[in-house]
């Protein structure tokens, strides 16, 4: 397995510096970094890398997030196929947008309180044990009330999203393969997300309910 270091990145990021720069200086200048699919398994402290705004780890090994807390300028953040069990250390990246972690361990979103320009959470296909599904901390529900725009949920066995109402900016969910039977909840939230223009459910039982399409266009006011 590979640590993604400072010194794995300035060998791998052909910088150009000038005779009078050091390699930190060079590091300073770093916006992108892409070390997707190559075996990482943990990051290092990357706090020289003080203007890296994307940051694409998607496609590795690592099973915990760690030593972004100097990464202050981050805006994007692909963790997707990882070995990540807990959403935890980003607190301190106010300037987060979107936020990529599918196809991981998760079974909780929590810890994204603070993140008030997080506009887009990518959280579908957790590798749940069988029987459970995903969950939402209230406290992280309540800090991407008026931020967060587009949320994806897919195949993550909820049965349940009644509790995103408090989503009041939300624009897109997509929640294709989950639980989801009842028209009424369905209803229910739709009512209550007043700037929701597209919702994707298919692969859900509630689709087999009869004009269950109509039934959530008519209580829809954006739709």
């Amino acid at each position: 397995m590979v640590r993604l270091t400072l010194d794995l990145i300035a060998r791998n990021s052909n910088l150009k510096s000038r005779k009078e720069e050091t390699i930190s200086q060079c590091l300073k200048k770093i916006t992108h970094i892409n070390f997707s699919d190559k075996n990482i398994d943990a990051i290092e402290d990357l706090s020289l890398c003080k203007n890296l705004s994307v940051l694409y780890l998607y496609d590795n090994c690592i099973s915990q997030i760690t030593n972004l807390n100097y990464a202050t300028n981050l805006t994007h953040l692909y963790l997707q196929n990882n070995c990540i069990s807990c959403i935890e250390n980003l607190r301190s990246l106010k300037k987060l947008e979107k936020l990529y972690l599918g196809g991981n361990y998760i079974a909780v979103i929590e810890g994204l309180e603070g993140l008030g320009e997080l506009r887009e959470l990518h959280v579908e296909n957790q590798r749940l044990p069988l029987g459970e599904k995903l969950l939402f901390d209230p406290r992280t529900l309540h800090s991407l009330a008026k931020s967060l725009s587009i949320l994806n949920i897919s195949n993550n066995n909820i049965d349940d999203i009644r509790d995103l109402e408090i989503l009041e900016n939300l624009n897109q969910l997509i929640a294709v393969d989950n639980q989801l039977l009842h028209v009424k909840d369905l209803e229910f939230l739709l009512n209550k997300l007043m700037k929701l223009w597209k919702i994707d459910l298919n692969g859900n039982p509630v689709c087999l309910k009869p004009k269950y399409r109509d039934r959530l266009i008519l209580v829809s006011k954006s739709l």
